[in-house]
């Protein structure tokens, strides 16, 4: 039985801003637990004062370790690195940039202590948030789960409470285009949801812009469904009845009328539409053979540069 019973992960990418007040909040919240936590920053390749700051805290604070990249790896990889590191019986995992409450993990660990091995926040209100970026991330979520069979609730993000038998198995996926929330999913156990209304940021910009949030949707995709390769056949299958009836319907204005078809205008647009549609099968069937090769490679997911953590100071008994 682990000494710690609960550890907080905290990926962190330039959170200079913020950092302090994540820091102090979450404190006061696990101090009130009456039991021992620990917090666990990983730095995922900050350009700014982050690490800096972090390195102060787990120097003056025992409870707080920071994990420093070699490189920005991705907030993915650093959470999958903060639950390898994690000792606690639970495993928190929450954003620094305080949108999702810190105070939420307290109901969270009163669900577990009922006996749910998953407490995943599920967002009702997404406050700050573009009209773009609320309504893309719904319909992501819906058609993610519309093309897999794994049941991935709809509107959550990566915060949430594992047990720690939940915790090793997800030491045990190794893959590398990573999707923890639908992974966590994967692996079952008896999960509940807590909804809340989920803040503004504290400070700073997003680290989430629209191309890493691509990124993200293409890989809980292509991690967990093989449908676009099937739309991709029954796509061809379409095309190719298409063009055989368009053959036929000229063959016979050919042959049998006096109507023949003018210009090359309506050949060309089928054939840009044609075209269109082949390089975008190719480049679905790209998504997954790149994310092949990935797996093929066998590189580790992250580098940690170095790890900060007060030692605690030995006593050695005086001899007369």
């Amino acid at each position: 039985m682990s000494t710690i019973k609960y550890s907080i992960v905290i990926p962190v990418y330039n959170e200079e801003e913020v950092i302090h007040t994540t820091y102090h909040r979450l404190t006061e919240v696990m101090k009130s637990t009456g039991e021992a936590y620990e917090l666990l920053f990983v730095n995922d390749g900050s350009r700014d004062k982050t690490a800096d700051i972090l390195i102060q805290y787990s120097q003056q604070d025992s409870s707080v370790m920071l994990l420093d990249f070699a490189r920005n790896f991705g907030h993915q990889i650093a959470i999958t690195a903060g639950m390898d590191y994690a000792k606690g019986d639970a495993v928190v995992v929450i954003d620094a940039d305080l949108q999702d409450p810190p105070e939420l993990i307290l109901q969270m660990i009163d669900k577990w202590k009922q006996g749910y091995d998953v407490v995943y926040a599920k967002r009702t209100k997404r406050k700050g948030e573009s009209y773009f970026k609320k309504h893309t991330a719904a319909m992501f979520y819906r058609l993610l789960r519309s093309m897999t069979d794994i049941d991935i609730p709809l509107d959550t993000g990566d915060f949430r409470l594992l047990d720690r038998k939940v915790c090793d198995q997800m030491k045990l996926l190794q893959e590398k285009n990573r999707f923890v929330r639908g992974l966590v999913s994967w692996v079952g156990f008896k999960q509940i949801a807590l909804e809340y209304e989920r803040d503004e940021r504290a400070a700073g910009e997003s680290k989430y812009p629209l191309k890493k949030m691509l990124k993200l949707s293409l890989d809980g995709l292509t991690s967990f469904s093989y449908k676009p390769l099937k739309l991709a056949t029954y796509t061809g299958v379409a095309l190719s009845f298409i063009g055989f009836v368009y053959l036929i319907i000229v063959l016979y204005l050919k042959l049998f009328t006096d109507n023949t078809i003018a210009g090359w205008s309506s050949l060309i647009v089928i054939q840009l539409l044609f075209s269109g549609f082949i390089l975008m099968i190719l480049g679905m069937i790209g998504e997954y053979i790149g994310r092949i090769y990935d797996e093929a490679k066998n590189r580790p997911l992250y580098i940690v540069r170095k790890t900060y953590k007060q030692q605690p100071v030995r006593k050695f008994a005086h001899r007369e």
